[in-house]
């Protein structure tokens, strides 16, 4: 055992001592690749002890309170001693209705890394599915999906051949031009790779740029827009940016999208969103992972890593009650560090670790939250808006994604909206430039969608009629993918509307710890079935 403090030093522990002492696997930290890892190492009969400093679960990936989110955005973005690289910077939260706010001090649920959502047909559902954790969530159907036009108007995006036959906004010409469109790709996607056939799209087609594809089908530039942004969720300006969408990529999110729609019978689109927030997905393979015996203790830091004196390498932990815990693997939240002067003064284990601090992030993804009195659309409460390059100002370069949830959700009072939005950056600047602009953007069209808002919240407080925005938090997220050595660090939340890749990597970091397990192993109980039904929809 090491470390540098005298037990004189140590807080008196808050909790009885853990028992036993010894797991096959540690992990800090409950956020949602965290709780799947923990889930399949439980479900595969390892022991585990799953720990996190916080009061909640979740960490960040959470779903909080106003005063909540304020002070764990406030906490993330200071250097400290576990935590010298701040997973957060440039927080700016501002209040304009604080007397209406604090009458519904735990009426909202906010996502500490929306705006997120999940397809219908996504490898998340799946995974929810096969390990029973889909059995502690429900979830709603997102009504719609809009993008900002020329004119700064919100469209609707037909992401179907029946939403196309029924959009109002689109010509005759455009119509047939976007079925003939959804036709090709389906009769591509229903083909048998093996055999030959007219209708298959060329490897040349997949392997360009999907932007130069739907050129070459001649899609106008408004339904090309809505294919690339709206529907393929390209990041960047497919135009001039060199982070270009493959033609085999956009086809493949066309199909996840195709496939999202009717899986479920109550969902009205491809899209569906958790009741009480995002932060119940981590809880749901929290709960599945303590079924299986895993052990949870909130509250409770660890101080510094263990090793072994004659070979460096980790054996444990302790905590800040003082206690030592061993366990063979350890896996961290990706905003832990363990500082220098306490992890170990075994060089080995120092320069291992430092392989997972935040420094080594891929670029930044910049956030916002507010909180309206009306909706954007006057007729609908939980809808997706995107916001392509270039349609806020001219050097957008990323798409911004909005998403607005209403109170049917218990994210927020009857009455109110919460709007989620979100882009990729390179840099601070550049992410507060993108973060204002969107802010300044949903402010106008929330006057403009105000008639016939009926708003609740309005009624119990005449005095504060106005503002029609109520709150709003800006912020910018470092993004750091996750890396593997003798400890595990798992990816902070990414840029993404659904989980997908966050997913794919949390599987990766599972099969290196683990490269002989099956993810989930299939179980004879009749709770683990992965029919559709073992997901509740609410209608």
């Amino acid at each position: 055992m090491t470390g540098n403090e005298s037990e004189s030093e140590l807080p008196v522990p808050p909790y009885p001592p853990i028992e036993p002492t010894a797991f096959d696997l540690i992990v800090i930290g409950t956020g949602l690749p965290e709780s799947v890892i923990s889930a399949a190492a439980s479900a595969s009969g390892k022991s585990v002890l799953h720990l996190d400093p916080n009061p909640f679960y979740g960490s960040h990936f959470s779903s909080l309170s106003i005063a909540d989110l304020t002070h764990f955005l406030n906490s993330h973005s200071t250097p400290s001693s576990v935590c010298p690289d701040p997973l957060y910077s440039d927080v700016e939260i501002s209040n304009y209705a604080p007397r209406l706010l604090s009458q519904h001090p735990r009426n909202f649920n906010l996502d500490v890394s929306g705006p997120r959502v999940l397809f219908c047909a996504d490898h998340a559902v799946d995974l929810m599915l096969k390990s029973g954790a889909s059995h502690y969530l429900e979830f709603k159907s997102i009504d719609a999906t809009f993008m900002l036009d020329a004119d700064a108007k919100l469209c609707s995006v037909p992401d179907s051949r029946a939403a196309i036959f029924k959009d109002k906004s689109l010509g005759l010409m455009e119509k047939n031009q976007l079925m003939r469109f959804f036709k090709l790709v389906q009769g591509h996607l229903s083909l048998d790779e093996s055999k030959e056939n007219n209708l298959r799209i060329s490897e040349e087609d997949l392997d360009s740029p999907f932007a130069d594809f739907l050129t070459k089908m001649k899609l106008p530039s408004k339904i090309k827009s809505i294919v690339l942004y709206a529907i393929g969720m390209a990041d960047y300006d497919q135009e001039v940016s060199e982070y270009v969408l493959k033609t085999r990529d956009g086809i493949n999110q066309l199909a996840l999208y195709n496939s999202s729609i009717g899986r479920f019978q109550n969902a009205l689109g491809a899209l569906i969103y958790p009741i009480y927030g995002q932060g119940e997905l981590p809880q749901g393979f929290c709960r599945r992972a303590a079924v299986k015996g895993c052990l949870y203790v909130l509250r409770m830091p660890v101080i510094s890593l263990l090793t072994d004196q004659n070979s460096g390498s980790y054996k444990g932990v302790r905590l800040a009650s003082g206690q030592d815990i061993f366990s063979h693997k350890l896996v961290l939240d990706p905003s832990f560090t363990v500082p220098g002067s306490l992890a170990s003064s075994h060089q080995q284990l120092q320069e291992s670790f430092q392989a997972f601090s935040l420094s080594d992030n891929k670029g930044k993804v910049a956030r916002g939250i507010c909180i309206t009195r009306s909706s954007l659309k006057p007729d609908l409460s939980n809808f997706l808006v995107i916001f392509p390059p270039r349609s806020l100002f001219p050097e957008q370069v990323t798409s911004i994604r909005v998403l607005q949830l209403g109170g049917n959700l218990a994210v927020c009072p009857l009455g109110m909206f919460v709007l989620y939005f979100s882009a990729l950056c390179d840099e601070v600047n550049q992410g507060k430039k993108l973060l204002h602009a969107a802010l300044s953007a949903l402010e106008k069209l929330l006057v403009t969608g105000t008639a016939g808002n009926s708003s609740t919240a309005q009624s119990e407080d005449m005095e504060e009629a106005k503002p029609t925005l109520l709150w709003s938090a800006l912020y910018i997220q470092d993004l750091s993918l996750g890396q593997f050595g003798s400890i595990i660090s798992t990816p902070t939340p990414d840029g993404n509307l659904n989980y997908n890749d966050l997913l794919d990597a949390t599987e990766k970091l599972y099969w290196k710890l683990y490269p002989n397990e099956e993810l989930f192993p299939e179980t004879t109980s009749p709770e683990n079935s992965e029919d559709d039904a073992g997901l509740t929809l609410e209608s």
